[in-house]
């Protein structure tokens, strides 16, 4: 049995200014969450200008969160993340169900719902979320369904209504912006997949990450249909359904399967908002963006990367 390939991760952002600014304290969401199927061997994040402080801390969620202090005003600010992980093709319903959530709806516990509040939380819905929650309660309530089977459903029922698109634009749609637009971000298909949930009762976070997809399926050899024509790796949205004895439960709206292996979470939350990869500010001035991600198979015995 062949051993599952090592992949080296590299994301790179720079911001660039047409003039020296004072940049804010920052917070930075991009280490892999404890929770992260994918075993993580090697870590590091490398903050450019070197003028500054960096603590590690963790969120309310638990979150890994870097907090960076400058000490100097900069034109540039650079965050270089480079980690190594190891892709074990995993089950994504090796999980166990307790008895009293296997059918669909069920309660929660009173200590389990105190815990999920912030996860319940509801924004406002419009007629066609109203409209799509009540076509999708008939076709699927209407007699007894199992819960896995039930958030099967659902997930797929988002990944065909809404198309993926890569908005470049900040923010994200509510639920009722992207069913009005049919159309959407992987962000915006997960908050949309989020508040589907949430109305339905069950406890849903939002999840930032990386996603790494390889170009070819390595028990077999040659490339599977819907593959990438290479390794890849790119920033991604997807969410978590919480149910009694399975704990989270990824579900990405985006391609309507479950999370696998190449989902790295890097940050949940119960808004998208607490879950961004970075939050910070600088002095007003012209700037420019730039991100390279990489994802680069590793020959078996290579060193993986230091870690900070």
């Amino acid at each position: 049995m062949s051993a599952p390939p090592r992949v080296k991760l590299e994301h790179r952002t720079r911001y660039e200014y047409d003039r020296e600014v004072w940049l804010s304290p920052h917070e930075i969401r991009l280490r892999p969450a404890a929770h992260a199927r994918t075993p993580t061997e090697a870590y590091s994040l490398e903050i450019s200008p070197a003028d500054h402080d960096l603590k590690w801390q963790q969120d309310p969620y638990g979150n890994w969160v870097a907090r960076v202090v400058f000490s100097a005003p900069a034109r540039e600010l650079g965050i270089d993340v480079e980690l190594v992980a190891e892709l074990r093709v995993s089950n994504p319903f090796d999980f166990y169900v307790a008895d009293s959530a296997l059918e669909f709806p069920f309660e929660y516990s009173a200590e389990d719902r105190h815990a999920l509040t912030p996860c319940l939380d509801l924004e406002p819905a419009g007629p066609l979320l109203t409209a799509w929650l009540e076509a999708m309660r008939q076709r699927l309530l209407g007699s007894s369904i199992g819960t896995i089977d039930f958030l099967v459903a659902v997930n797929r029922s988002v990944a065909d209504d809404v198309r993926y698109l890569t908005r470049m634009e900040p923010g994200i749609q509510t639920g009722e912006e992207t069913l009005v637009r049919a159309s959407g971000s992987c962000r915006d298909s997960a908050w949309l997949l989020a508040q589907i949930l949430r109305r339905s009762g069950l406890a849903t976070r939002f999840v930032s990450g990386y996603l790494v997809q390889l170009a070819e399926a390595d028990r077999g050899g040659t490339n599977a249909p819907g593959r990438p024509p290479r390794d890849s790796l790119a920033l991604h949205a997807w969410c978590e359904a919480y149910v009694p004895g399975a704990g989270w439960i990824g579900l990405d709206p985006t391609s309507g399967l479950l999370a696998t292996e190449g989902h790295i979470p890097l940050a949940c939350a119960a808004l998208p908002a607490s879950a961004a990869a970075v939050s910070g500010s600088a002095d007003r001035a012209q700037s420019r963006l730039s991100v390279e991600m990489h994802a680069t198979r590793l020959a078996p015995g290579a060193p993986p990367a230091g870690h900070r």
